[in-house]
């Protein structure tokens, strides 16, 4: 993920942006290398502006597919540039940049030899890779997501539910276009593949939930949690809303694997305690806390990182 600038020494600044760039390249490699070998030989596209720009590479020539995604992506970059903020803009112009010279530079690379449903998957998984390093490292190839976050700023829709419906016309008008609906299905199916794939990478594999405790002894149960899972927590004032009397609340961060052992601990200890259970897709902290946490089992959060 990109780093705070604040207070960081301009060479640190420089090797941040260089791994930024590198890792922004490599994503485009994977995801042009992907659309070459896998989506084009086998007439599958992706959504969003890469998928209009395939779909019209198909009809007026393969070696136009380039040009077209830089021309698409022109109006998204111009509104990134006036409605988000210009560092995004850098970024995003150049893992397009990438994006396009890779695609263009594997143009005349073999096709792989893969049925369908291989074709669909490991096509779709390496260019859901490919975009995810590339967002993961602050960039982007696709003006639809830019569109979606200002429809969510004007029109409360959620960045998913705009990408899903742009994208629910592109397969529609793809199958139109070509009289061809297995190609579109098949094309949706690479699609969701590469979006499970972006998610992983983007996120991590590893599944983190926040907890929220409500009990009878939330002091007792704070040190039995501490000392038989090495998890630290924190205490959070709240008030009933029926009955008004203050209450302390637990608050636990907790990987996927700890957390069947700590609700069987709370409900043991307080039958009638009351636990909220949120994903989690990303948690940061400072270096005091990396420490702490790498002091205690490697696995788990410690009482630093709360």
């Amino acid at each position: 993920m990109l780093l705070p600038m604040v207070n960081v020494p301009l060479s640190k600044r420089l090797l941040n942006h260089f791994i930024h760039y590198l890792a922004m390249a490599v994503g485009a490699f994977f995801a042009a290398l992907a659309i070459r070998i896998f989506l084009i030989p086998n007439s599958l596209i992706d959504g969003g502006v890469i998928g209009i720009s395939l779909i019209l590479a198909r009809l007026y020539g393969g070696s136009y597919l380039s040009l077209f995604l830089l021309l698409l992506n022109v109006p998204f970059i111009y509104l990134a540039y006036k409605f988000i903020r210009r560092s995004f803009v850098i970024y995003m112009f150049s893992a397009i940049v990438f994006f396009a010279l890779f695609l263009s530079l594997l143009e005349k690379l073999p096709r792989f030899g893969a049925d369908p449903l291989e074709a669909i998957v490991i096509g779709g998984a390496m260019l859901g890779a490919g975009a995810g390093l590339i967002i993961r490292n602050g960039g982007c190839t696709d003006g639809t997501e830019i569109l979606a976050i200002l429809i969510n700023r004007k029109k409360g829709f959620t960045v998913g539910q705009v990408i899903f419906v742009i994208n629910i016309f592109i397969f529609g008008a793809y199958g139109l276009i070509f009289h061809d609906w297995h190609i579109a299905l098949r094309s949706l199916m690479t699609y969701i593949v590469a979006f499970k794939m972006m998610d992983i990478v983007i996120a991590g594999l590893e599944e983190l939930k926040s907890v929220l405790i409500m009990c009878a002894k939330p002091e007792k149960l704070s040190k039995i949690i501490t000392h038989q899972l090495g998890l630290g927590l924190t205490f959070i004032k709240g008030k009933g809303g029926y009955s008004g009397e203050d209450r302390d609340i637990l608050f636990i961060i907790v990987e996927r694997l700890d957390l069947a052992e700590l609700k069987e601990i709370v409900l043991q200890e307080d039958p009638s305690a009351f636990i909220a259970i949120e994903n989690l897709h990303e948690v940061a902290y400072g270096k005091t806390a990396k420490i702490a946490l790498h002091r205690k089992v490697r696995s788990r959060f410690s009482k630093g990182f709360l």
